[in-house]
């Protein structure tokens, strides 16, 4: 027997635990399928799995063959997507992960319009804004925002991203203005908890010069629209992402502070794991992110409500 045909019939086995769900899944009967991972196991001299009347596992070897055998029929999928890449239509199911602020009040309204263009795609998304590994965890992109560290991810860079001190009109009618950063350190903060420095704020003056000033609050949280709902009900002063604020800023909700003080520029990027050709669906995902917010809506948002 083809000894390929073999590989993908044993990996579809070892997949779905069973010989006639390989079968259904492959138009086999399950007679062929059984005789294709005997004709494995003979090659092997190894038997790759343990066959009960009511279940099938994989014996040790059979599993370190699965993990290796997956990986490589992977590859070669990967190289025969790469010759017709240009001319293939995306298909198969794409795994995203996305941070949770991000993923809700940019991306999913633009999901439908992403799926509409490539119909034959089955999107998978994950909103958390913890770091993921995206090989071990099986996603095939990621939206990523902040300082990249190296890594054997390829990124591209899709929008820029401003992050930002501000505070509702009620907080700072009762506890004042700050005009300087170090100011800030009598005031009430709410601090992101995944921050690196989550309670060591840092500017940058119009010179150049780095500002650093340690704060304290009663409210810390992983998640930026927390921090957000808490700054708009008076709660205190936030340091967010303007992707986050824009349209509390908008509607007057919140104010920004001490513009002239900026923090470091961050960035949204898109990253995959690195391939020499990326798929076809990885590639139309990662361009149409570039193509939707080559114009952020949020960019500016600070500024018109000076």
């Amino acid at each position: 027997m083809d000894r390929l045909t073999s590989i993908q019939v044993f990996i579809q086995v070892a997949a779905n635990g069973s010989f006639a769900a390989a079968a259904r899944q492959l138009g086999l009967s399950r007679s062929v399928v059984s005789k294709h991972v005997q004709a494995l196991e003979r090659h092997l001299g190894a038997r790759l799995l343990n066959r009960t009347t009511r279940r099938l596992s994989l014996t040790s070897a059979g599993a370190a063959y699965y993990e290796r055998a997956r990986d490589i029929m992977a590859e070669l999928e990967e190289a025969e997507a790469a010759v017709t890449s240009l001319q293939a239509q995306p298909r198969g199911r794409l795994r995203i992960n996305a941070p949770v602020s991000f993923g809700i009040q940019h991306l999913a309204p633009r999901l439908p319009a992403f799926i509409a263009r490539y119909p034959e795609l089955e999107i998978e998304i994950s909103y958390n804004d913890r770091f993921v590994d995206l090989v071990n965890e099986g996603f095939d992109v990621a939206v990523r925002i902040g300082q990249l560290k190296d890594s054997s991810l390829v990124a591209r860079r899709i929008a820029p991203v401003q992050v930002i001190l501000c505070a509702s009109p009620s907080y700072l009618e009762r506890h004042g203005w700050p005009q300087q950063p170090a100011e800030l350190s009598s005031h009430n903060c709410l601090c992101y908890s995944y921050q690196r420095y989550s309670q060591e704020w840092r500017f940058i003056d119009p010179e150049g010069g780095m500002h650093k000033v340690t704060v304290s609050g009663n409210l810390r949280a992983n998640n930026g629209e927390t921090l957000l709902t808490a700054a708009e009900q008076g709660l205190g002063i936030v340091q967010t992402p303007d992707f986050i604020a824009a349209n509390a800023l908008r509607a007057g909700k919140l104010v920004q502070l001490m513009p002239d003080y900026r923090a470091e520029p961050l960035a949204v990027h898109a990253v995959y794991p690195y391939t020499r050709h990326p798929s076809a669906k990885v590639r139309t995902f990662v361009d149409f992110l570039v193509e939707e917010f080559r114009e952020p809506d949020w960019t500016g948002a600070a500024l018109k409500t000076q």
